[in-house]
């Protein structure tokens, strides 16, 4: 069965038409790029899919049932899960505080409620381990960690909610180029388990590496839906310059 089916999303806002028509899928266990130039949609869309805008014309559907009537918060109790760009981490707090920040494990002595700080840290590294990330401490303040580490623990924030579908902005925007790797890494541990990915991102390159299907918009069109080991930078690139007329005829040029 398909994860996520948006089909024929709308939106304008005012005399601004900004989503026409747009319409993808997501599988479990795979990563789908979404990719165009600033001002294409891919925000408004996946605002549209966490809940945050209302579509005008279109449907969202997690497991074959829409969900386009449930609020952001019931989203993502079914399993769908944003990571932004800005990582919303409270750098000041450690890994355990960050990973479990408003949904602190609680333990009772003589009737009153405690944070369990020994259950958030053992939680805390167990998910660390689940990931395979490699974070310096996990009681040091994420303030200092790299970029990389940064990204490891807003991922591993989004697991404890089990989700279905992460949603992952720009991942490797401010990454020196050493740590990329390590993320994408990351994006195929969420992919082995199952879960769908939608990986938003300008650097092509990236996303050519670790994805199965690339989605192009392009002024608020769906000019292209590429399976990544058939396509190639010229063609994602010609879809995104200049939508789907183009990039028919850069992979016409490319199969010669």
């Amino acid at each position: 069965m398909t994860l996520l089916n948006v089909t024929g999303i709308d939106k304008s806002f005012g005399p601004v038409h900004v989503l026409h028509g747009v319409g993808f899928t997501v599988d479990p266990g795979e990563v789908v790029g979404l990719v165009g130039d600033n001002g294409a949609g891919k925000s408004t869309l996946m605002k549209i899919v966490t809940g945050m805008y209302s579509a005008d014309a279109g449907d969202v559907a997690l497991e074959g049932n829409s969900i386009l009537g449930l609020t952001p918060g019931d989203r993502r109790a079914l399993g769908i899960e944003m990571i932004y760009q800005d990582l919303a981490l409270a750098r000041q707090q450690d890994v355990a505080a960050n990973i479990f920040l408003g949904r602190e494990p609680v333990r009772s002595v003589f009737g009153m409620k405690f944070v369990d700080r020994k259950a958030m840290k053992r939680e805390a590294q167990s998910m660390i381990d689940r990931l395979g990330a490699k974070l310096p401490a996990i009681n040091r303040p994420v303030g200092s960690f790299s970029g990389g580490q940064q990204q490891s623990v807003a991922i591993a924030r989004a697991l404890t909610f089990n989700p279905k579908v992460v949603i992952m902005d720009e991942p490797t925007a401010a990454l020196a180029v050493r740590e990329v790797q390590g993320v994408l890494d990351l994006i195929r541990q969420l992919r082995d388990e199952g879960i769908g990915v939608i990986l938003i991102s300008h650097r092509l390159n990236d996303v050519l590496s670790v994805t199965d299907r690339i989605v192009v918009l392009h002024h608020g069109r769906a000019a292209a839906n590429l399976t990544t080991a058939q396509t190639n930078m010229a063609e994602v690139v010609a879809a995104i310059v200049g939508g789907s007329d183009m990039a028919d005829a850069a992979a016409h040029e490319a199969r010669g």
